[in-house]
């Protein structure tokens, strides 16, 4: 019988066990999670949303007080800037700490949302891939946006057409967008991750998301590419509870799968105990895809999300990752035009909860999380280690899962 084990992705002169775990932020994929996926001969992501909150976190840095302090006085959110050297060594900081602690065969890549417009999007963009690149990661995922000037960002540097570049895409029309703009650069993508209507967090798709299946856009993609012999690894996303499920992809041309839900529930990842429990216990009904986000995007959550009854007023001293190049967001306009004391409606403060961890983003099948696992003696249920999970990825047959001891 066939399972995920019997193949490998041969990414340059890498032969890698073909999982991906996604890059969740802020600093869900931790670096531990990433560490173990690149031991296990895997790639795992880390993630460059809110650099300098997680940080501030980790290493005991000072840049998201250090921006709060510049700014308490200041009412023009179009003012609200972040310092291009803090960011920088914010993002240096985080990787190299990754990367200096990677061993195994496997490789650690660096998730980088476009949609992350800081007041100016094109600038702090390029401090962010350049920063990444001077701290060694192995591979850059372009995500959350069609990325069409990122690679003319860092097209001079010297490390360009060494690292491993790939963009997540939900359809052959925003990969084709994406080509265009690679070949003005000269450098094709090594992989493209196909992200599909089941997965968590946000959505590449409007309110039809129902409609559209994975396995059929990977299909036209896949086609894509052979018609046009370009040598791009495709991966597919979203949706991929169990390694049987990741083999079929593998057995029609697939190079490696992308997941990223089951692993929100173990010790490794970034999440607070008490928020892996409530994936734990999330039923059917409580997965919801909701236009709650700021950016216009819809998004897959429980709906029992702290975030979802939020009346906390906008962080952007403090954080301001969300504000345009005119200080402007779609939730500032909701608050205030939302009398004070009053839920929000419809929008919530993106930057503030996740800060605190109170959206929870999950994928579609996160109702299934409490079949991986045994029940506690507390009345909750066992969390795994990244490396069962790997593991059971890697050599599950007939979408069987292995439960822990």
């Amino acid at each position: 019988m066939d399972c995920l084990d019997n193949y490998r992705w041969k990414l340059g002169n890498h032969e890698l066990v073909p999982l991906v775990i996604g890059g969740m932020g802020v600093d869900i994929s931790t670096m531990e999670l990433a560490l173990e996926a690149a031991r296990l001969g895997g790639v795992g992501h880390i993630s460059d949303a809110m650099a300098c909150l997680v940080s501030d976190r980790r290493f005991g840095t000072r840049y998201s007080l250090s921006k709060f302090k510049r700014y308490r006085q200041e009412s023009d959110r179009s003012r609200y800037r972040f310092d291009p050297g803090e960011l920088r060594e914010a993002q240096l900081r985080h990787v190299r700490a990754a990367i200096d602690r990677k061993v195994g065969p496997g490789l650690i890549f660096l998730n980088v949302m476009e949609k992350l417009s800081m007041l100016d999007a094109v600038e702090t963009l390029k401090v962010r891939l350049t920063a990444a690149l001077d701290g060694g990661i192995d591979g850059l995922t372009l995500s959350a946006g069609l990325h069409h000037k990122s690679l003319k960002l860092i097209e001079d540097h010297p490390r360009f057409r060494q690292v491993k570049l790939g963009i997540i895409v939900s359809s052959l029309r925003a990969l084709e967008i994406f080509l265009r703009a690679a070949q003005r650069s000269q450098r094709l993508p090594d992989y493209v991750v196909v992200e599909g209507p089941l997965a968590g967090g946000h959505l590449g798709f409007g309110e039809d998301w129902a409609q559209y299946r994975l396995e059929s856009i990977v299909d036209e993609i896949l086609a894509y590419l052979r018609e046009h012999e370009l040598p791009i690894a495709v991966i597919p996303a979203g949706g991929i509870f169990t390694g049987t499920d990741a083999t079929r992809f593998l057995q029609t041309g697939a190079a490696a799968v992308q997941v990223a839900t089951r692993f929100t529930v173990t010790r490794e990842c970034g999440l607070p105990a008490a928020v892996k429990q409530a994936y734990f216990r999330a039923s059917e009904e409580e997965v919801v895809v909701n236009s709650a986000s700021p950016t216009g995007y819809l998004m897959r959550m429980l709906s029992t999300s702290p975030c979802l009854d939020s009346k906390v007023e906008p962080k952007c001293r403090l954080h301001g990752y969300m504000l345009d190049r005119s200080g402007d967001c779609a939730y500032v306009r909701a608050w205030e035009a939302t009398p004070k004391g009053q839920s929000v409606p419809g929008k919530m403060c993106l930057c503030h909860h996740f800060s605190r961890h109170q959206c929870y983003t999950c994928g579609h099948f996160a109702y299934r999380l409490k079949d991986t696992t045994r029940p506690d003696d507390q009345g909750g249920y066992q969390l795994l280690s990244a490396e069962h999970v790997f593991l059971d990825y890697q050599h599950s047959r007939e979408h069987r899962i292995c439960l822990p001891p």
